[in-house]
């Protein structure tokens, strides 16, 4: 089990606690009754599903209720950082692949992040035992 840090409540929970919602910072439609169908179908149905680094929506649902963003490695399953509705990420693929060039990011098999991951999580990603 690990544990989420909510930032609403500014503590770690246990990840029972939380439900994921879907991709983050998806802006709805200005004028929905102008869009076409298929404009509002993509708004509606169509998500990004990346392999690394993502942003997604999280709701507290045990605890304090309210809904707060997270950037997480999806290969990886870490959470890199927790933040508040209409806040902006610190943590983005971009700026990861910067600490890369410079060296302090860990790199798995395929060019995929794992910052701060252990050498066993490193392994399991590229397929090979620790």
């Amino acid at each position: 089990m690990f544990h989420i840090y909510c930032p609403y409540c500014e503590e770690l929970r246990e990840e029972e606690e939380f439900h994921p919602k879907g991709q983050a910072h998806i802006e709805r439609p200005k004028d929905p009754e102008a869009c076409s169908d298929e404009e509002w179908g993509d708004y509606l149905f169509f998500r990004d599903n990346p392999r690394g680094i993502h942003h997604e929506l999280w709701v507290h649902a045990v605890g304090c209720r309210k809904f707060f963003n997270a950037t997480r490695n999806t290969v990886t399953y870490e959470i890199l950082e927790t933040y508040k509705m209409g806040e902006q990420p610190t943590i983005t693929a971009e700026s990861l692949a910067n600490r890369e060039a410079l060296g302090s990011v860990q790199v798995a098999g395929g060019g995929q992040q794992t910052v701060g991951a252990s050498n066993a999580s490193v392994a399991s990603v590229k397929g090979v035992k620790a």
